[in-house]
Parts: structure tokens; C-alpha cells; sequence
């Protein structure tokens, strides 16, 4: 199983990728940078840590340590025979955090990542320092998205061709041309792995709607984000528009809206240099 690829984006960063074991999860970890602050990055749903892979080296020139991971079931960490809601994603960042010895954190997350971000901070409003959420999920329950989600992301694990692959990942972008033959092949040996497609039906209970509605982020949880947060959100977005996003951060206290033109529902890919100028002032502030 190869854990690491060549990622022109990390050159010149130091990093090591190993396995973690957190519960029955082997968890695929990457950690870079020494600096005190933590920031941990947390991808979207069917994804995997290369989403983030624009904006490690930044961060780390900024002086923070970086760790980025695979949940259940994605990536290269343990598959999944059973479903996943977010309380299974929050015990598992808790899990991790443990692990690798961090008391407390920055979460930046995206779609799935900023919804388990929001969520983990309520809980353990103690271990979050600051949150990232860009295009954020769990406020929307959108039959059209939800199922578009389910389709594309299915129909990629079902048959990993270039094709079906590449799919899934522009319909995630503004502009197609960025998503790059590098991002498909590391996809395509991800869905391909043994396994892989019957773990990706139940990562995708949460296109469901009983089961949606019953993970949602409440008023009360973002009104229990400790730490302050700023929503990003772009000019292009599939899951929902700016306003979902606005709303969020007003939910928050002392919340912020940040909207990024040229870019989809992966800001921090599309838009990488400015998303990573606002975040790393985000954070120093």
C-alpha cells in the first residue's frame, strides 16, 4: 500500500506520513512543521489529505505544525463496514488528538471537515482554538446536492476509471482545468483499494435524508464555537450559496465571512494563495 506520493506543492516542506492507531482505526496521518500552534486539516467527504496538500507548506513557513488525516473509512486509514455519522468523526478526532499528544488545536475544515469541526468544538469547546470552515457542511439539506454527492461519489468508487473519477472532483471545482492529472491518479488509487466501494456507501449515509437531519449543526452548537471562526465561502459553490455560509458566521460569536471569487467548493485548492493569506492572518490575529 503506498501512503505517500509526490506532491510538487511539498517540495521543500519536511513531512512524514505514518499510520496511527486511534481505536480500530489505523489512522493515515501526515505532520509537518515544530511550531507550538497546531492546525489540523480536515477534508470533505469521500476525500482524503492530499485536498490539503496547497496549503500545508504555507502554514508551516508561518511557523505552525500541521497534521492532516484520513477519517474512517476514506483515504488510506481502516475502511468501514458500518455507517458513519459525525459522532463517530468527532471520537475519532478526539481519539487522534490524543494520540499524538495535542491538547489543543486550530481546525480548518472543509464540507465535511468544517461540519465535524463545528461539531467537535461544542463537545470539546476546550481542546479548539480557532476554526476554519470552508464551505462548510452540515447546515443545508438539499435533495439536489444530496443526491448529485451520492451519484458522483458512488459511481467513482464503483468504477475507478479516469473518467468517473474526474467527474467527481470538477464538479467540485469552478474550473475544471484544476483539477490535475496528479489529483486523479492519487483519487483513483484511493477508490480502487479492495473494499473501497461498499466503504463508501456508508460514508455516504449522510446524503440521506432521516439521517442528515439528525446530525445537523444546530444554532446552539455554533453559538458554542469558543474560539471564534471564519466561514469561507466562494463564488461557485455547488453545495449551497454564500448566504448559507454568512449565516453560519454570524451564528458565531465573533464570527467572520470571507467570499472567494474563482473558486468552487475547494477554495484551498482553486484559490490556494489567497485562502492561505487569509487563513495564516486569521490565525496570527
Amino acid at each position: 500500500m503506498t501512503h505517500e506520493s509526490i506532491w510538487l506543492s511539498l517540495t521543500g516542506t519536511p513531512y512524514a506520513v505514518r499510520q496511527v492507531q486511534v481505536g480500530e482505526w489505523a489512522t493515515r496521518v501526515l505532520e509537518a512543521g515544530a511550531g507550538s500552534d497546531v492546525v489540523v486539516l480536515l477534508a470533505g467527504t469521500g476525500g482524503h489529505l492530499e485536498a490539503y496538500a496547497r496549503n500545508i507548506g504555507p502554514l508551516v513557513q508561518a511557523g505552525y505544525r500541521v497534521v492532516a488525516y484520513d477519517y474512517p473509512g476514506h483515504g488510506y486509514t481502516t475502511l468501514t463496514a458500518t455507517d458513519l455519522e459525525l459522532p463517530d468523526y468527532v471520537a475519532h478526532l478526539a481519539g487522534l488528538l490524543n494520540a499524538l499528544g495535542i491538547a489543543s488545536a486550530h481546525l480548518n475544515g472543509e464540507s465535511l471537515g468544517g461540519w465535524i469541526a463545528v461539531k467537535f468544538a461544542a463537545a470539546y469547546p476546550d481542546r479548539v482554538r480557532k476554526l476554519v470552515l470552508n464551505t462548510p457542511g452540515g447546515t443545508m439539506m438539499r435533495s439536489d446536492v444530496m443526491a448529485r454527492i451520492r451519484a458522483l461519489s458512488q459511481a467513482a468508487a464503483d468504477d475507478p476509471s479516469p473518467e468517473a473519477v474526474r467527474a467527481r472532483l470538477e464538479w467540485l471545482m469552478a474550473d475544471p482545468a484544476s483539477v490535475t492529472d496528479e489529483l486523479v491518479a492519487v483519487r483513483r488509487a484511493i477508490y480502487g483499494r479492495p473494499g473501497f466501494s461498499t466503504s463508501m456507501r456508508h460514508l455516504l449515509c449522510l446524503q440521506d435524508p432521516e439521517i442528515r437531519q439528525r446530525n445537523l449543526i444546530t444554532d446552539e452548537e455554533l453559538a458554542a464555537v469558543p474560539n471564534t471562526a471564519l466561514v469561507v465561502w466562494t463564488s461557485d459553490d455547488p453545495s449551497g450559496p454564500a448566504a448559507a455560509g454568512m449565516d453560519m458566521a454570524n451564528k458565531v460569536r465573533g464570527g467572520r465571512f470571507l467570499l472567494i471569487d474563482g473558486a468552487g467548493h475547494w477554495p484551498q485548492w482553486e484559490q490556494s494563495d489567497r485562502f492561505n493569506a487569509a487563513v495564516i492572518g486569521f490565525l496570527a490575529e
